[in-house]
């Protein structure tokens, strides 16, 4: 069964919108095509790790309903801007701010934070993070795996290593 990784979902927060230029009319179409988008690549028995800021909604039953939406077996690496009622959701397979596990014969470091060091760095070990929306320099096994760098939806490991040099944050033209 396939692995996933996805961060910065920000469903229901219309300033990521302006923010990070992203390509969405509403808050309304962002998060259904983020759904969409999702759905379309995870199937109901993968595994997905969302490395934070998933929604700061807080209301409890609009975080259930978004989770009911997406399919996969689902874990949070909780980020700067998730709720308690995002947080605290019985529907989270698990819950942590930072966990490592072993993917394809390599250790992943999953945090919402990018580091500067990480544990076993120096003997191959692959950082993954959200949080920069893509305007993080690339550094060696350090990759975000934001929706804003991927296209909007989750990716596999093998996905993020072939990315290498591929996914450059384009800078907004300067207004004249």
């Amino acid at each position: 069964m396939p692995i996933f990784f996805t961060s910065d979902t920000h469903f229901g927060e219309a300033r990521r919108i302006k923010v990070d230029h992203r390509p969405f009319a509403s808050v309304a179409e962002q998060d259904k095509k983020l759904i969409a988008r999702w759905n379309a690549v995870v199937k109901p028995r993968d595994e997905v790790y969302h490395l934070g800021d998933f929604t700061n909604a807080k209301d409890r039953g609009r975080v259930s309903k978004l989770l009911a939406a997406l399919n996969g077996r689902k874990h949070l690496i909780v980020g700067n801007n998730d709720s308690k009622a995002t947080i605290a959701n019985k529907a989270w397979a698990s819950v942590a701010s930072y966990i490592e596990i072993e993917v394809e014969g390599k250790l992943l470091i999953l945090c919402h934070y990018p580091f500067r060091t990480w544990h076993n760095m120096g003997k191959g070990s692959i950082d993954l993070h959200g949080h920069s929306h893509g305007r993080l320099k690339e550094a060696t096994r350090q990759y975000d795996v934001g929706v804003d760098v991927f296209d909007f939806r989750p990716v596999t490991l093998r996905t993020i290593l072939a990315s290498r040099g591929r996914h450059k944050k384009k800078k907004p033209a300067k207004k004249r």
